[in-house]
């Protein structure tokens, strides 16, 4: 999985789909969590759900809680910054590291 936890993504699919915004970029979210297992990642303010929480302990309040759930990594894209879209990466080695870079520009991401 080419998607970490804390990268700039935007979303091509579904009910979430990216549109611009009213300056004309395309919006863009943070990614809080990945799991490689089962090929899904958790990203802020997407897929949004309501759990209905009880009060486990005494003076604890219960309610209604918005957490967010997982969505699968095929619906989601790296965002280049330089090229201001969407991007497939490619491997680059650079010393003794392994870097993460745009395949059209080649920026680092």
């Amino acid at each position: 999985m080419k998607i970490k936890t804390g990268d700039t993504v935007i979303l091509l699919t579904g009910k979430y789909e990216e549109k611009k915004d009213e300056k004309g970029a395309l919006k863009t979210h943070k990614v809080i969590a990945v799991s490689p297992k089962e090929g899904k990642v958790i990203v802020e303010g997407v897929n949004v759900a309501h759990k209905h929480v009880k009060p486990r302990k005494q003076g604890e309040t219960g309610g209604i809680v918005d957490t967010p759930a997982a969505i699968y990594a095929s619906k989601v894209q790296l965002y280049c910054e330089k090229c201001g879209k969407g991007v497939r990466t490619k491997a680059k080695i650079e010393g003794d590291k392994k870097v993460r870079v745009c395949a059209k520009c080649g920026q680092e991401i």
